[in-house]
């Protein structure tokens, strides 16, 4: 316990976020990772715009300058406080910059309308057991999971055409805090780019937003995403997902990305 005090994303002064070495970016160690950014940026906005009754519903975060391994600042604003619906904006501050913004839309809940829809007949699986039960530290762990191998601890053997899945616990975002489910939810679930952008290659995309729909916020400490599509064409590629707990799925991912082949991350 005393170990998962000390890791994370970030350490915070007065306002101002600190990068820790997990926060270090795969295609370069002068950026900061996807999910830790998302992860931050969804932290900021849940602290000063949640109110109860109402659930984060839909994040969106446009990641269209590199977020580097500096300090960071927010802005923050409230758009609109209605009855029903909440919005508020954020952004990322680097040197006086922003290097990504973000908008959060809060829905009050309420009872469902009458009525049968479709639905997706089948729900994403997650690794059978409780994080007690799994191997490996409690305060971090993924599977990942594709068609041919099924769910197992070794990213590397999952670099395969198939459809991958992630299943993750992740680090805290501010060094000895807990994540709360939304947060988490925010974290897990940049990981979208990853999971339909991931090649027999390795990932020759880089995602320049990620937005998040939830229906409801995840139940226990680990959140799964499942591909549903990638779609490309002349290097640019949009990606869905299905983002899932142990009671089923609860919202879904979609990305754009940009092929950057000259930085392909090769897991194999």
């Amino acid at each position: 316990m005393h170990e998962r005090k000390n890791r994370g994303y970030f350490t915070e002064d007065d306002g101002v976020y600190l990068p820790t070495k997990y926060a270090t970016s795969p295609w370069s160690d002068t950026m900061l990772n996807g999910p830790c950014v998302s992860g931050l940026v969804a932290r900021e906005l849940e602290i000063h715009h949640a109110v109860d009754g109402f659930v984060p519903s839909r994040f969106t975060l446009d990641l269209f300058r590199p977020v580097r391994n500096e300090p960071i600042t927010f802005t923050t604003t409230r758009v609109r406080d209605g009855n029903r619906i909440r919005v508020a904006d954020a952004n990322l501050m680097q040197g006086g910059e922003v290097s990504a913004r973000a908008t959060l839309t809060f829905l009050r809940k309420s009872a469902p309308p009458p009525g049968s829809v479709w639905m997706r007949g089948e729900s994403p699986t997650p690794p059978p057991g409780s994080p007690e039960t799994q191997p490996g530290p409690l305060e971090y762990s993924s599977w990942y999971g594709s068609d041919g191998p099924g769910w197992t601890r070794v990213r590397s053997e999952h670099q395969n055409s198939d459809r991958k899945r992630l299943w993750s616990r992740q680090l805290s975002i501010i060094v000895g805090e807990e994540l709360s489910p939304f947060v988490n939810t925010a974290t897990v679930g940049e990981g979208t780019s990853f999971v339909t952008n991931w090649s027999d290659k390795g990932v020759g995309y880089i995602n320049s937003d990620v937005t998040l729909a939830l229906s409801r916020l995840p139940e226990g400490p680990e959140v799964g995403i499942e591909a549903d599509n990638h779609i490309s064409s002349e290097g640019i590629a949009v990606g869905t997902a299905v983002l899932f707990d142990r009671l089923g799925a609860f919202g879904t991912g979609v990305v754009t990305a940009l092929a950057n082949a000259q930085r392909q991350v090769d897991f194999g």
